[in-house]
C-alpha cells in the first residue's frame, strides 16, 4: 500500500530534494516584530537574505508551530487520496511541533480507520533531520513498507551526528540558549562555541574555541573522530547565510 513521508520545514531540505523524493513538508511559522512569515511554501522561494538581515539588525524573532488547520488539511488530503502517512518530525526536545502533529495524526486516525498514520520523533534538527528524512526516503524507494521504515528510523535515529557552531553568540542569547554574561564576554574574547545534538535531541555545548576559522576546523575534527567509514557516508553541510564558510568546511 502506498504511503507518503511527511516532515516539517525545519529539515531545511531544498526544493529539488523535496521533489525528487516526493516529500510533503509542513511549513513552520515565525514572527518578526509582530508580523507573521511562513518558512516554506511549495514552489515559492523563501527570501532567506531578508530573514538573516533582520536577525543581524537585532529584530525580535519568535518561532511557532506549523499552522494546525493547514497541517490537518494537508495530511487529510493525502489520506483522502488513498495514501498512508509517515511523519518524521523536528526534535521534541527543541519544539512542541512533533507532539502537536502526533496529536493531529492520532485524531485523524480515528476519522480514517482504513488508513495507517505513523510518527517518529527524529530527535534531530536542521539538516540532521533532513539527512534522516532523505535516507528514509531512499529506503522507501527500495521497497520498505511503512511499518518497516517507521521501525528503521526509530532504531537508527541516534546514529546521526550534528556538529555546528555560531558566529554571533547574541543570537543564542536572544533564544535563551546562553546567558547575557556568556554572550557578552564570549563576544569580547571572540569565543565561538562548538555544539552538538545529544541523544535526547537537546542542543549541548561540546567545546569553545577562539575565532571563526578555528570553530569551522573543530566541526571537521569532531566529524573525523566520530564518523564510521566517512568516505562511504553522505554528509550534509548547511549554513545560515555564510556560504563561503560552508565551502571551507566542504573543502
Amino acid at each position: 500500500m502506498s504511503y507518503t513521508i511527511v516532515t516539517d520545514s525545519c529539515s531545511n531540505l531544498p526544493e529539488s530534494i523535496i521533489d525528487e523524493y516526493d516529500l510533503v513538508v509542513l511549513p513552520m511559522v515565525f514572527m518578526v516584530d509582530g508580523k507573521e512569515y511562513t518558512s516554506y511554501l511549495k514552489g515559492e522561494v523563501t527570501d532567506l537574505k531578508q530573514f538573516y538581515t533582520m536577525m543581524r539588525e537585532g529584530k525580535v524573532i519568535t518561532t511557532s508551530l506549523p499552522n494546525q488547520m493547514e497541517a490537518r488539511k494537508t495530511i487529510a488530503s493525502l489520506l483522502e487520496a488513498g495514501s498512508d502517512v509517515l511523519y518524521l518530525g523536528f526534535s521534541s526536545a527543541l519544539s512542541s511541533t512533533y507532539e502537536a502533529i502526533k496529536i493531529l495524526c492520532d485524531d485523524l486516525a480515528n476519522d480514517y480507520p482504513e488508513r495507517t498514520l505513523m510518527t517518529v520523533d527524529t530527535l534531530a534538527a536542521s539538516m540532521g533531520e533532513g539527512l534522516m528524512v532523505v535516507k528514509a526516503a531512499e529506503r522507501k524507494n527500495q521497497g520498505a513498507s511503512i511499518e518497516e521504515l517507521h521501525d528503521w528510523v526509530q532504531n537508527n535515529r541516534l546514529n546521526y551526528c550534528h556538529w555546528f557552531t555560531v558566529d554571533d553568540l547574541n543570537h543564542l542569547k536572544r533564544g535563551g540558549r546562553v546567558s547575557p554574561a556568556t554572550a557578552f564576554f564570549g563576544t569580547m574574547l571572540n569565543i565561538k562555541p562548538v555544539l552538538h545534538v545529544d541523544d535526547e535531541g537537546h542542543l549541548i555545548p561540546m567545546g569553545k574555541v577562539r575565532g571563526r576559522k578555528a570553530s569551522l576546523d573543530a566541526l571537521v575534527d569532531h566529524m573525523a573522530q566520530t564518523a564510521i567509514n566517512p568516505k562511504e557516508q553522505v554528509i550534509f553541510i548547511s549554513h545560515g547565510d555564510s556560504e563561503a564558510d560552508a565551502k571551507y568546511v566542504a573543502d
